[in-house]
């Protein structure tokens, strides 16, 4: 699915095309995978319910609406891509939090089971029933790992958009700077054709 808003001419450049971004993918199958663990649980009226479903939509939905702002405000983009960042990170910690409280370890970076998860990720356009196994595991300790293993890999790759856009800003400026552009050449243009 193509949602890419292109133009040829003008100087608002092509933006949108979110779907295509992997964070956003894997920022997808963390919110369907926060719905199914606290539909399976956590208790029906617990208020975490609500704030980490929440935190899991934040994520995903900063992640578009970043894309789409892209094409007139860097700093938009640039700003949503880091509120996607730190909703996933509250997220992060509510399972944690889940995790320690209920006396559960927290794998590490070390541990063999984050490891294989790392190795289930290289998987090439990997969707939920990728992760299935592990994120709807009848331990809820695996689950909630797994999940934070997901955000961990997403948290890097959101890190890591925010390092390009910060670069693309610094080679090729912002809105401002391609309209005075634009309208610099089109002035141009007229005066040659006198």
């Amino acid at each position: 699915m193509k949602d890419n808003h292109t133009r040829n001419d003008g100087f608002i450049p092509r933006h949108g095309g979110y779907r295509n971004l992997i964070s956003y993918q894997k920022a997808e199958i963390i919110y369907d995978g926060t719905i199914n663990f606290t539909k399976r649980f956590l208790k029906k009226y617990d208020r975490t319910i609500d704030q980490m479903v929440q935190a899991a939509r934040s994520g995903k939905q900063n992640i578009a609406e970043a894309s789409m702002a892209s094409g007139t405000s860097k700093e938009m983009e640039i700003k949503l891509t880091n509120v996607a960042r730190a909703s996933l990170e509250e997220l992060k910690i509510d399972f944690e939090d889940f995790l320690r409280t209920n006396k559960w370890e927290i794998w590490g970076i070390g541990h063999k089971y984050t490891k294989r998860f790392r190795e289930i990720n290289r998987t090439p356009d990997a969707t939920y029933e990728t992760y299935k196994n592990a994120i709807e595991h009848s331990k809820p300790e695996i689950c909630a790992n797994s999940m934070i293993c997901l955000i961990n890999i997403v948290s890097y790759l959101l890190s890591q958009q925010i390092k390009k856009l910060e670069t693309d800003f610094l080679n090729e400026g912002g809105l401002r700077e391609r309209m005075t552009k634009a309208r610099i050449d089109k002035r141009n243009e007229s005066k040659n054709q006198k």
